[in-house]
Parts: C-alpha cells; sequence; structure tokens
C-alpha cells in the first residue's frame, strides 16, 4: 500500500468501525425499549432463546417480536439512505432524495389500490412492487435517450428529474382519488401506509439481498461516482462509461426503493438527510460516504421507529410521522449550512 494511502485507510476503517458500533448499540436499544422494559442483563439469556427457537421467557419473547422489526427498520433505512447517496450522485444534486423521481407514488398506487379492494398483504406488497416498477420502466422509456451521459449529462438528469415530477404528479392523483372514494374500514390503514409504518411489517430475506447486493454495485462504483462528480464533462475522457453509470445508478436506486416502499411504505426524509449529514461529517469521497449512510440510515430509522412505538404506548404512531417530525428542522438546518 502506498504510504499516502495509509491515512485514507484509517480514517475509513474509523468511521466504519465507529458507525457499526452504532448500529449494534441502536439494535440493543430497540430490544430493551418498549411497554414492557427487558433489562440489559437479561439480554443474553433472551437472546440465546430466540436464536435457538425457544422463547420460553417473557423477555425472549418480546426480544424475538422487537428483533424482527428492528432489523426490518434497519434494513428500510439502508436501503433509503443508499438510494438517496446513488440519486443524488445520479442528479449531481446534494438535496435529492429516493422519492423525488416518482417511484415511491407509484408504488403507493398499486398498494392503496390493493388495500381499497381489501386484498391479503402478501397482494398488497406485491401490488406496490408492481406500481413502482411501472412507474420505473415509465421513467426510462421517456428519458433513456437522456441518459446516455456525455456532453448533455445536466440535461438529461434535467429531463429525468421533471418526468419524475409529472408522473408523481399523475400518481398522487390517483391516490387522491382512491382515498376519497375509500370506505371508513380501509381508510385507516391507506393512511397509514401513505405516511409508512414498520407495525407488522415482516422480517424477509428477499430486502437484505437487494440491499446487500446493491452496496456491493455501489461500492464497485464508487470511484466512478467521484469522478463524475468533480469531472463531469470530462469523465468520458477520464475512462468512465458515463452511460452505463448512469442507468446503473437509476435502476440500482429504483430497486432499493421499490424494496424499502414495499416493506414500510413511504417514508420520508431519511433518504435525504442521512446521506448529506454524512457528507458532511466524512466528506465526499463515496468510498467513505456509501457504506456510512447505509449504517447511519439504519440506525436512524431503528431508532425513530423505537420512538414510535414507545412515546405514546400502548399507542403506536407510524413511523414515518416521526422521521418527518425529526427531519424537517434538521433539512432546515442543512439547508441554511449549505447556502452559507
Amino acid at each position: 500500500m502506498h504510504p499516502a494511502h495509509r491515512p485514507l485507510r484509517q480514517r475509513a476503517s474509523l468511521i466504519i468501525g465507529l458507525l457499526l458500533l452504532a448500529a449494534v448499540a441502536s439494535l440493543v436499544v430497540a430490544g430493551m425499549t418498549g411497554s414492557i422494559a427487558v433489562a440489559l442483563s437479561e439480554l443474553p439469556d433472551a437472546l440465546g432463546q430466540v436464536l435457538r427457537g425457544q422463547p420460553d421467557s417473557l423477555a425472549a419473547s418480546l426480544l424475538e417480536l422487537r428483533a424482527g422489526r428492528a432489523l426490518t427498520a434497519f434494513v428500510t433505512g439502508g436501503a433509503l439512505t443508499l438510494a438517496g447517496v446513488m440519486m443524488q450522485a445520479l442528479l449531481r444534486n446534494p438535496l435529492a432524495d429516493p422519492y423525488i423521481l416518482g417511484i415511491s407514488s407509484g408504488a403507493s398506487v398499486g398498494a392503496l389500490l390493493a388495500l381499497l379492494l381489501m386484498c391479503a398483504s402478501t397482494t398488497v406488497d406485491a401490488a406496490a412492487l408492481a406500481g413502482a416498477v411501472a412507474v420505473s420502466m415509465l421513467l426510462y422509456l421517456f428519458a433513456r435517450r437522456d441518459m446516455r451521459g456525455g456532453a448533455a449529462a445536466e440535461g438529461g438528469a434535467s429531463t429525468l428529474l421533471l418526468t419524475g415530477v409529472i408522473l408523481s404528479s399523475a400518481c398522487i392523483a390517483l391516490v387522491t382519488l382512491m382515498l376519497s372514494i375509500a370506505p371508513e374500514g380501509r381508510l385507516r390503514s391507506m393512511v397509514f401506509w401513505m405516511i409508512g409504518d414498520l407495525a407488522g411489517a415482516p422480517l424477509r430475506p428477499l430486502p437484505w439481498i437487494v440491499l446487500a447486493a446493491s452496496l456491493v454495485y455501489a461500492l464497485r462504483s464508487a470511484r466512478a461516482m467521484n469522478v463524475v462528480a468533480l469531472h463531469a464533462d470530462a469523465a468520458g475522457t477520464l475512462g468512465i462509461r458515463v452511460g452505463a453509470l448512469r442507468k446503473g445508478l437509476f435502476f440500482v436506486s429504483g430497486l432499493l426503493t421499490a424494496s424499502a416502499v414495499t416493506s414500510a411504505g413511504s417514508i420520508g426524509f431519511v433518504g435525504l438527510i442521512i446521506p448529506h449529514a454524512c457528507r458532511f461529517a466524512f466528506g465526499p469521497d463515496h468510498r467513505v460516504l456509501i457504506p456510512a449512510a447505509v449504517l447511519g440510515g439504519g440506525s436512524f430509522l431503528v431508532l425513530c421507529d423505537t420512538l414510535a412505538r414507545t412515546v405514546l404506548a400502548p399507542t403506536q404512531l407510524p413511523v414515518g410521522a416521526i422521521t418527518a417530525l425529526i427531519g424537517a428542522p434538521v433539512f432546515l438546518y442543512q439547508l441554511h449550512q449549505l447556502r452559507k
């Protein structure tokens, strides 16, 4: 290793190590906290019972329920923040978020239509995924010529953004129509899904597979993302396949957004404030920013979900309301700092 690279590697290792500890701490807090608290001294024995598949004690039963929800929150937060980093690189805008292209609005149309028709939860998830994929395909169809990079990269980003805003507006109109005709018995679940809610969200392997594969792609593309961020017009002459990179960022961020929205509904601000905060704290190098954002976003959503189910216990709030209450002032502060 070149001597000049050692401090950078050591700094990255320190940042990732500290964030890993923070992630573990957030999961421990989520397991301990609730309307019935679990003491820290009871956690090792309770965890052993859960891992053996024999939760005999009350602490183990509570931990089993809370751990599944906390892990779902972590993978959802990680997916949203990674999608936010990639979307900001794609649009070359540090204030872009995963929902900016309307993919979540497409998922909302599919999910609310299934809820309106009183379908099973698996059908709701499938409908949300189908809606997200449909909007992604329409986006690509309308903006594919502008995603080839090159000298027109800025214009391509603007076209993609405007197309997403228009499709999102159309989806929001359909959502409003469905909410206006929904019976009272279905309206509460539809509104909670719109806000973002982890209550009853199952722990499934697919979101983890999507996040792991996307993280591998993002880390392999980190150097190219750095070059495009610094030298957008000359990136092609520096050996970067700009068109392939832009298409990859678009499809992978869309897949991450669809995965997160299907799991927990439309949870706002996570993919907006966490990547920007990590960039402010750790610098713009995507080799550090990408894993830092995934760990930070996962930990943030775990803590927000813990607040959502404990602040008014036994009443549970939608986690999207908590992220919005925290995210709005943080975003305004970040925006003020950006202008300064």
